[in-house]
């Protein structure tokens, strides 16, 4: 039974939620609050349906051109331009967003991604402002083999602390010798200036904008057999983390939709708890408190306890029935999210934003226009929450063509309010082979990352960032380590990330985040973004190139298999977990039994390209079917140690989560723009009514 309010139809959790723990303490009356949530959706909605039949109209377009041409390049440009796929460049400007927190607007540091359903992980990735190396370096691969079993081991304990000192050496030097042989007292360091702090004994320094804490306490176990006392070195870590409502969770209903927003008022409010069992107990941890230390000169120095908070809202396509509106269909989930979870912020109180912004991210936006309308609902929302214009600041997620292509149209359309951009790796190629499903059959993935278009798109998107003003303004930033058991190769190459100018990037993990920490200290972000300001903008022809196989390309059948074992044990080996259990992000095996922190992005690019295959020919259906029945035995076989996992091999005809899997390729191009959302939501729905 609904609950009727101000002529919609709101599921009773959700406004019970609302009315009951939200609402209260904001100063808002709910009778015009409501009244207000109907007209942003009688005036948001049907901008909405015609953004997402804008859409379809282009791609059709598209679909027509590459049938008729194949991709061939010439006229391809003009022919985007003159369907409005492609838009007029704005003239030179700067972005100028105000009250931007400093972790965002002028330091350079690791950003996480967390899922808004998993308490735990939210709250660690909270209180991952502060890491310790010690812990990072002694507990992962970062080094050269693993620690002896037992409490403690004394030689790898020796390696940790050996590396540990040489990053000293490099990011904080003394005057004259190593950490490595420094005895106690006060340290001289090359440049006075960066020692800015104590608290007790324990030393705080800063270098490149980030703290670094080399603790001191002799009666450790390890500072006991330090010749400085030195028990740990603690770095700054997670700057900055991004709470997530879109491809990392699976929200289908209001029941989904409310536990969500649960957390994000916990997260707001500051009491935020989680519980879990380590060890046959159950342990519960709370939000970080701030940290203080003593200047040099006696006063007081408060540094942030916990990592920055953003929240990523989903973008335009989806609805949900959380909301029924006055024609009966469902609201639209981003306009929700958006009235939602800036509500929710007014319970902040300086306790996440320090300056009264509100950080929302906004992905899977296609071009200028679509940019342009997240600005006016944020517009109305501002209004309707009686906030200054402006105060709820925008992250745009560079992951579609369209996007990518008219990328200083789109900063412009939000830049009073821009505050962040990121390249997708995934779903950006996920858009790149629906956009051209029809040119002819797609390169293999593992050929992508080093094609023509991939190189313009990083390149693009820090260099048109930073021609509109970002730097020292807002994030540039870049996508995830998806490894997280692999941090020695993280450690190798992930350096590559802040090299490029970009001021974040994203990791897997708290750990992954302090070991993350330690580039941004070997490089210099904002020099390195003065270096490249001067750069042209690598030409949009790059960015078009479609990644097509050279025509004639002799397709081995054991090639083929391969590539559609390696698609087919991806998108089981997620949807499984997503469709069964609800989990929208976490640790998956792949094909080769390599854990990767998995999310929806990972399936659209894995679906998309098996269905440009089997359009094009270099795939039959019974080729794909017989993958996805071997990698069901091996995701299976993968799982076998989970009590909540249902088997799918031999239950192919009943297993909703198998079906789920085939619908994503079968139907891959009927698809709009390739997303795998309609279909999880359908069979996720089905699954929760089964039980």
């Amino acid at each position: 039974m609904m609950t009727h309010l101000a002529g919609l139809d709101i599921a009773p959790e959700l406004a019970t939620f609302l009315n009951g723990r939200v609402l209260p303490g904001t100063g808002l009356d709910p009778e015009v609050f409501w009244s207000g949530v109907a007209a942003i959706f009688a005036r948001f909605t049907p901008e909405n349906e015609a953004l997402l039949a804008e859409r379809e109209r282009l791609q059709a377009a598209i679909d027509d051109w590459h049938r008729s041409h194949g991709a061939d390049p010439a006229g391809y440009e003009t022919f985007l331009r003159d369907i409005g796929y492609l838009v007029a460049e704005p003239e030179a400007f700067a972005i100028d967003p105000q009250n931007v927190d400093p972790e965002i607007a002028q330091m350079a540091g690791p950003q996480l991604v967390v899922p808004m359903l998993n308490a735990r992980f939210l709250l660690n990735a909270a209180n991952a402002r502060w890491g310790s190396l010690y812990d990072a370096l002694y507990g992962t691969d970062a080094l050269p083999g693993i620690a002896k079993p037992g409490s403690y081991d004394p030689d790898r304990g020796a390696q940790v602390i050996a590396w540990a000192k040489a990053f000293l050496d490099d990011a904080v030097p003394l005057a004259a010798g190593h950490w490595a042989d420094w005895t106690g007292g006060t340290p001289e360091l090359a440049d006075p200036t960066q020692f800015v702090g104590s608290a007790g004994d324990t030393l705080l320094f800063r270098h490149n904008g980030l703290h670094v804490e080399v603790v001191i306490d002799r009666d450790h176990p390890i500072g006991r057999g330090d010749p400085a006392g030195i028990a740990d070195v603690v770095l700054e870590s997670a700057l900055t983390t991004i709470c997530d409502l879109e491809d990392s969770i699976a929200a289908v209903d209001a029941e989904d939709k409310v536990a969500a927003y649960a957390n994000w008022l916990g997260l707001m409010q500051g009491d935020f708890a989680a519980s879990f069992a380590k060890a046959g107990r159950t342990i519960t941890r709370a939000l970080n408190s701030d940290r203080l230390y003593i200047r040099p000169d006696g006063t007081t120095l408060t540094l942030p306890g916990r990592s920055l908070l953003f929240v990523r809202n989903v973008g335009h396509l989806m609805t949900n029935p959380a909301v029924r509106l006055p024609a009966g269909g469902e609201a639209p989930e981003g306009i929700l999210d958006a009235i939602v979870t800036a509500l929710i912020a007014l319970h902040d109180r300086g306790r996440n934003s320090r300056t009264g912004s509100i950080y929302i991210v906004k992905p899977k936006m296609h071009g200028p226009a679509e940019a342009a309308f997240t600005d006016r609902l944020f517009d109305a929302v501002e209004d309707l929450l009686a906030l200054p214009r402006h105060t709820i600041k925008v992250g745009l997620m560079d992951e579609e063509r369209r996007t990518s292509a008219n990328l200083a149209a789109c900063i412009h359309a939000v830049r009073h309010r821009l505050v962040f951009i990121n390249t997708g790796f995934l779903d950006r190629t996920g858009d790149e082979m629906h956009t051209a499903m029809h040119a002819g059959p797609m390169i293999p993935k593992g050929e992508m990352k080093s094609s023509s278009w991939i190189a313009a798109y990083e390149n693009r998107n820090v260099q048109i960032g930073l021609a509109c003003g970002l730097s020292g303004k807002a994030q540039i930033g870049k996508g995830m380590w998806a490894a997280p058991d692999r941090m020695a190769d993280m450690l190798d190459q992930k350096i590559g990330h802040p090299q490029t100018g970009a001021n974040t990037a994203w990791v897997p993990s708290p750990t992954a985040a302090t070991l993350h920490a330690t580039h941004y200290h070997r490089v210099d972000v904002i020099a390195r973004q003065r270096e490249r300001g001067a750069e042209a903008v690598a030409p949009l022809a790059a960015l078009l190139t479609v990644p097509v196989a050279a025509a004639g390309r002799n397709w081995a059948a054991d090639e083929v298999r391969a590539e559609l074992d390696n698609n087919a044990q991806g998108i089981l080996g997620y949807v499984v977990r997503w469709i069964d259990q609800g989990v929208g992000c976490s640790k998956v095996p792949d094909i080769h039994d390599i854990g990767l922190m998995e999310d929806r992005a990972t399936l659209r690019i894995s679906s998309q390209h098996m269905a440009n295959w089997l359009l094009h020919g270099v795939a039959a259906p019974a080729d794909v079917d017989a993958a996805f029945a071997r990698m069901a035995a091996k995701v299976d076989a993968q799982n076998a140690d989970d009590p909540l996992y249902r088997p799918m091999s031999g239950h192919e005809r009943d297993s909703i989560a198998y079906a789920a899997a085939r619908a994503l390729v079968f139907d891959g191009i009927a698809q709009p723009s390739g997303y795998t959302e309609p279909l999880l939501h359908r069979f996720r729905a089905a699954r929760k009514a089964a039980g």
